[in-house]
């Protein structure tokens, strides 16, 4: 998909309130194109709605819970009446999860699933086929993590539902390819996001001090999401359907395919440094 020019084009932004989802949607914006939005955090999602519109952006706003495939579907009837079928879809909204496998309670796994994987789904299900049947091409963004291809112990849940994005943007590419529509798994790397400051924390995780050293680290970092924003645009310009975003994702991407022992290596250290409080 030609993303130079958006002029006339109808871009969807799920999880928009803030983060990612609010630089993408502002990026597409920028671009030139209209665009629906939601997120649950209704006050993120009206200043991402003001920015929008500050840039002469039309803009359709809902307050959606992506893990309620009734509420995904009475959005997708909603805009489908007002604008047709979307040019650019991006399942956005996800949670994070800090916790170990025995951590983790079964609730848990209802709530991160029904959001980070079924609300991609669900995404999907209502939204694409109406692209396919208005037959303009387009497409589909699905955010995994660098966590989808690089596990780690401490983030099992979440890491589970990124793989899952992956494999699924992957199958659903081959089979959009042919009706023109694109299919890009963006796996961003560490971003100074909010998910770091609302994620649950379990077990060891839960300690005193490991949020706000967690944070600190993001933070640190400096690596915003308005730049996953711009590396998005290339990503989709050159139809890439595993896009890698930060210098770690990109190297851990590389190293997956050719060192997957030493991967693994590294990411237990990493678990060990990070509990500890070191940066060694």
């Amino acid at each position: 998909m030609d993303v130079r020019n958006l002029a006339g084009k109808r871009a969807l932004v799920t999880g928009a309130g803030s983060g990612i989802g609010r630089a993408s949607a502002l990026a597409f914006g920028s671009r030139g194109a209209d665009l629906v939005i939601c997120d649950i955090d209704e006050p993120g999602l009206a200043e991402t709605e003001k920015a929008l519109q500050a840039l002469g952006r039309s803009v359709l706003s809902r307050r959606v819970d992506v893990a309620d495939r009734e509420q995904v579907r009475a959005f997708a009837t909603d805009v489908h009446g007002e604008i047709g079928a979307v040019d650019l879809l991006m399942n956005n909204a996800g949670v994070g999860l800090g916790a170990r496998f025995l951590d983790t309670k079964l609730e848990d796994w209802d709530w991160i699933l029904g959001i980070n994987l079924l609300g991609v789904v669900h995404g999907c299900h209502f939204f694409v086929p109406r692209m396919v049947e208005e037959g303009r091409g387009g497409h589909v963004v699905n955010v995994s993590s660098a966590a989808g291809y690089l596990p780690g112990s401490v983030l099992n849940a979440y890491v589970t539902t990124k793989y899952a994005v992956l494999g699924f943007s992957e199958a659903l590419s081959a089979e959009l390819a042919p009706h023109g529509i694109g299919v890009t798994a963006l796996c961003p790397g560490i971003i100074d996001t909010p998910i770091t400051r609302s994620s649950p924390l379990r077990g060891e995780l839960a300690a005193p001090g490991i949020r706000d050293e967690m944070v600190e680290r993001y933070r640190k970092r400096g690596y915003p999401p308005e730049r996953v924003a711009a590396n998005l645009l290339k990503a989709i310009q050159k139809n890439r359907t595993v896009a890698p975003v930060s210098l770690e994702a990109w190297l851990g991407y590389g190293l997956k395919r050719l060192a997957p022992g030493l991967v693994r290596w590294l990411g237990a250290r990493g678990e060990r440094s990070a509990l500890s409080g070191s940066d060694t």
